[in-house]
């Protein structure tokens, strides 16, 4: 049975325990079906009333969602606020400066505690250093940073003053760090000397200075370099200043730049299918909204909890469930720099068990790779830590495979936290399908039914609905506050991508398939329908990755797929045609080794191909088509059965599955 079917054929289902269900503010399914039946029945005032209560605006808003040019929505457009003053600010000025907001550990173990109102005066301090370096509203500002403090602060100084920020992931290469340098325009950039993943100290400021001097980013006025190891770095005056000496000219205070509502909060890059990245807008009010109202249903977020995402900044997940969603509700949370496997395979056990962590978002690649060295080690199992303060569960990122939920759910839960599987994208700002945990029974390997407000759906590829059963495209019916607004500078992109006229034009395309249960009507999510993959949640473009080999000078030609892998989800697989004779052996191993190298130096580390097959040629059809069904069943080791009649080559699958 392959993963799929084990899915669409689980039948253990978990109710909400009485404990889980007696506490929460979304408590049974009645509870759940009311507040879908609220936003059915009144879609702005359900969507008004929710604003309201959860943020703070400088200037109320009269309007709420405004269709008038679909698909360019906008949401409470006449309304001005500050995302920073939502996180920061309101709570000090509550009376809770005091509180926790970041518990740091640091990849060697250290930590370190930041209030609300110890992080409101570091902002403060770099949002002035900014302004004083000519960074006013508007300007992008690129952060390029390991996951720290100083990470966080630097989003929410950016926010402060209404420069929109776009986040670099640190595993990032130079040149998809100048690709986003110069696509976005910025002014400046924020980086660090080095950062610290599993004991390595990996350079990330000469990293920044090869991008910076490959070209077309000479907006670039200042290089803001957080001091983070004390390496060495080249340095360019005026142009870099350290950011600790930079704040610390600085007063402590700094008034918010009031914004409106659709006033872009950041722009962060996901892969696409064509090979460029896209450039996802996100607005400030619905965004934030979104970002803390999720918070509050998917995890039933209660103030003395203890929150821990282990995303990385440089993804959405590190946005919305890090430096935004949590700060807007004056949470206590935990942010951690290093791998789950250092200093050994017990990290993330031993981090709950220190902090008393009660709510655990992860994701099901690590999951997985905790499994495998839990289960060879007593010493690091889950069962060997205290977990007792631990109350909800929750993955990101890809779909769960039953076997990781259920040995999550038993293992680290101790078979009584419930385990919401949330379905959501870069683009969707946050969760969309995800369970209730007092309210919605869990099936694992399913995200289950959308949130209240979200109108989800299952179409052909006319846009008609398809029955519960019948597999489909994943669209949302009607906007919602948190959605992308445009890819930056590309409006014809956004349209064409998000909202094609394929489906009517007004039906969001999420491009993942997926299917609902006959009786449940839950959501299973099936994969990708378009040539992105998901690599450990992470996104990648496989023409990005084939641009990237045919860019190597030994390389004529490429395509690469996907497969199931038991530890990443997914594994890219690469099949290269060199310019000269294919490689036999030990060369073959040698140059596939290379090849790889060469992808993660190009890309980043995360887009290095599993498998590296070479072949003659690749099989396509005689109008010179690359056949990339047949490559997907030569990736997964299957038989060739579907029809290569049209194909001008065939004798080279036999070649291509011989590599393997």
């Amino acid at each position: 049975m392959s993963a799929i079917e084990s899915v669409l054929h689980e039948s253990r289902v978990f109710a909400p325990s009485a404990e889980a269900a007696a506490g929460a503010a979304i408590s049974g399914m009645d509870a759940y079906r009311a507040l879908m039946a609220e936003a059915e029945r009144d879609y702005d005032g359900f969507w008004a009333k929710l604003a309201r209560e959860t943020l703070s605006w400088r200037k109320p808003f009269s309007k709420v969602l405004d269709e008038t040019n679909a698909p360019f929505y906008t949401w409470f457009e006449d309304g001005e606020l500050n995302a920073s003053h939502n996180c920061l600010d309101r709570h000090v000025e509550a009376g809770n400066g005091d509180r926790t907001a970041l518990i740091f550990e640091a990849d060697g173990g250290e930590v370190t505690r930041v209030t609300y109102q110890d992080l409101l005066q570091r902002v403060c301090r770099f949002a002035n250093a900014l302004k004083r370096r000519g960074v006013k509203k508007g300007d992008r500002v690129v952060i390029y940073m390991p996951m720290s403090v100083e990470g966080v602060v630097a989003m929410q100084a950016c926010a402060r003053i209404g420069a929109p920020h776009s986040v670099v992931f640190g595993g990032f290469s130079s040149k998809s760090l100048n690709e986003r340098l110069v696509d976005v325009g910025a002014v400046a950039l924020v980086t660090a000397d080095e950062q610290m993943r599993g004991g390595k100290a990996l350079p990330l400021k000469r990293i920044a200075d090869e991008a910076l001097a490959m070209g077309g980013c000479e907006a670039v006025q200042s290089v803001f370099v957080y001091r983070r190891t004390g390496g060495e770095v080249e340095w360019h005056a005026p142009r870099d200043i350290w950011m600790d000496e930079a704040a610390a000219q600085e007063a402590d205070t700094c008034a918010p730049e009031w914004v409106g509502a659709e006033h872009p909060l950041f722009v962060l890059y996901t892969s696409g299918s064509t090979g460029k990245p896209k450039g996802v807008q996100h607005s400030t009010g619905g965004y934030l909204l979104w970002a803390a109202q999720t918070i509050k249903w998917t995890f039933d977020w209660k103030p003395s909890d203890v929150f821990w995402c282990t995303a990385d900044i440089g993804w959405v997940t590190g946005h919305t469930y890090i430096t935004y969603g949590p700060l807007a509700l004056g949470a206590t949370q935990v942010v951690f720099e290093g791998v789950p496997t250092y200093p050994d395979g017990g990290r993330f056990w031993n981090m709950i068990e220190k902090h008393k962590v009660s709510v655990f978002y992860t994701a099901p690649t690590a999951i997985r790779s905790l499994i495998k060295i839990a289960e060879a080690d007593a010493k690091v199992h889950p069962r060997s830590y205290d977990l007792s303060s631990l109350r909800i569960l929750g993955t990101v990122g890809e779909p769960i495979n039953p076997e990781a939920w259920i040995w999550y759910h038993e293992q680290v839960g101790g078979s009584r936290c419930p385990v919401v599987d949330t379905w959501w994208q870069t683009e969707t700002g946050g969760h969309m399908i995800a369970p209730m945990p007092g309210a919605t029974p869990l099936v694992p390997g399913s995200c289950t039914l959308p949130l209240p407000g979200i109108m989800a759906a299952i179409v052909d590829e006319t846009g008609q609905d398809v029955p519960n059963g019948q597999g489909g495209i994943l669209v949302v019916k009607r906007p919602w506050p948190a959605m992308l607004r445009t890819v930056w500078g590309d409006p014809e992109r956004y349209k064409k991508s998000y909202f094609p006229a394929e489906l009517g034009g007004k039906l969001y395309l999420a491009g993942d398939g997926s299917v609902r249960d006959k009786e449940t009507g839950y959501f299973t999510i099936m994969g990708r329908i378009d040539d992105v993959l998901n690599v450990s949640g992470h996104r990648l473009g496989t023409m990005e990755i084939e641009s990237a080999l045919v860019s190597n000078p030994i390389v004529a030609e490429a395509a690469v797929v996907g497969r199931p892998d038991d530890t990443t989800g997914e594994a890219v697989v690469a099949f290269v045609v060199l310019k000269r004779p294919r490689p036999e052996g030990e060369e073959a191993v040698k140059l596939a080794n290379e090849l790889r190298a060469w992808v993660g130096k190009e890309i980043g580390p995360i887009a290095k191909p599993k498998d590296v097959r070479f072949g003659d040629n690749l099989p396509k059809t005689r109008s010179g088509k690359i056949m990339r069904r047949l490559l997907r069943s030569l990736a997964k080791g299957e038989e060739i059965t579907q029809d290569v009649s049209t194909l001008e080559n065939p004798a080279i699958l036999e070649q291509l599955a011989q590599g393997r």
